[in-house]
């Protein structure tokens, strides 16, 4: 049933005080807490988000310390980041394009930059990039790893100068905002006439979502407190005086892995290592190793469905790539 919303905010998108309750959801991924959220749709344009969403103090509870990639000098850290960096080829070709067909000429801003395993592989290609993170020790681990100059910072109080940025990309960030229409507009003012802002976020238009639900990863209770579709994402950027040049409906990194981990969030290797941290059980190496190769199995199964739905514009994730109007 729609009902005027007293709860939180109007609808970042369309500006709707009404919505309807979706259903309830908790931390499957990496069993922060055991609370209960409620995830509503928007009675205006359909967008879906937390409600009530979590105060920031308690939002912080729900990030692991290392929520992000870093190598140390282990075999298995080594072998990880040639993984990593095998995915992240089509990121790094999507944005690459961009920055080509661009007059501008400023540098990058990879927003939530977190290891900065990104911005070394674009600086390899001969790219000017800086990285923001609120995370101090993901920045200098940017920084120190990856020769990529980072600051810890926010978008929306930016140590930068109007105009100046040639690009901007925002991965994954701007559903885990309270505001993301405030950071879409400071991307706007910071980009240099003709710069080029990528966003990626997932898809709650996908196909996963509509089988699986709220097992569906891409949902990520509670850290995600907005769920995007593709037209939902357009229309925000819009708004905020960008006009969408290109879209790209599936990632190598995300796709599979969210369906992987979508049906098997306990043998997602970060998520195992997050609550290896937090005091779970020890396992031997046998079974670390049999959960990897289970795990690798499963994205190697999800690889097909995953490039189906792309193709047919229902993938589990969309890349924009937007203009200033």
């Amino acid at each position: 049933m729609t009902q005027a919303h007293s709860g939180t905010s109007a609808c970042v998108v369309c500006g709707s005080d009404k919505f309807a309750a979706l259903f309830e959801a908790s931390d499957r991924l990496y069993r922060t807490t055991d609370k209960k959220f409620a995830v509503v749709r928007c009675g205006g344009c359909g967008l879906l988000r937390l409600d009530p969403q979590p105060a920031p103090e308690e939002l912080k509870q729900y990030y692991p310390r290392h929520y992000w990639f870093a190598p140390d000098q282990s075999a298995a850290s080594r072998l990880e980041e040639r993984y990593r960096r095998l995915v992240l080829r089509d990121h790094v070709r999507f944005v690459e394009r961009a920055l080509r067909g661009s007059r501008a000429r400023g540098p990058l801003l990879d927003v939530g930059c977190g290891g900065g395993l990104f911005l070394g592989m674009l600086r390899e290609r001969g790219f000017r990039v800086m990285g923001l993170d609120w995370s101090r020790e993901a920045a200098a681990i940017a920084w120190r790893r990856q020769g990529a100059p980072a600051v810890c910072g926010s978008l929306e109080k930016p140590p930068f100068a109007p105009g100046t940025l040639g690009a901007i990309t925002m991965f994954h960030v701007i559903e885990h905002l309270y505001d993301p229409r405030a950071y879409l507009i400071a991307a706007r003012q910071l980009l240099a006439r003709d710069g080029r802002l990528v966003v990626q976020v997932p898809n709650a238009a996908c196909w996963q979502f509509r089988v699986l639900g709220s097992r569906w990863n891409g949902i990520d209770v509670p850290r995600h407190l907005y769920d995007f579709r593709d037209r939902d994402l357009e229309r925000l950027l819009e708004s905020c005086g960008f006009e969408v040049a290109r879209r790209k409906f599936f990632s190598l990194r995300d796709n599979p892995a969210g369906l992987a981990s979508s049906l098997a969030p306990g043998l997602d290797p970060m998520a195992r290592r997050v609550r290896g941290v937090r005091g779970a059980p020890s396992v031997s190496g046998a079974a670390r190793l049999a959960k990897d190769l289970t795990y690798f199995a499963l994205l190697l199964a999800a690889l097909p469905a995953t490039a189906i739905e792309a193709v047919l514009r229902a993938g589990s994730t969309v890349m924009i790539e937007a203009r200033p109007r």
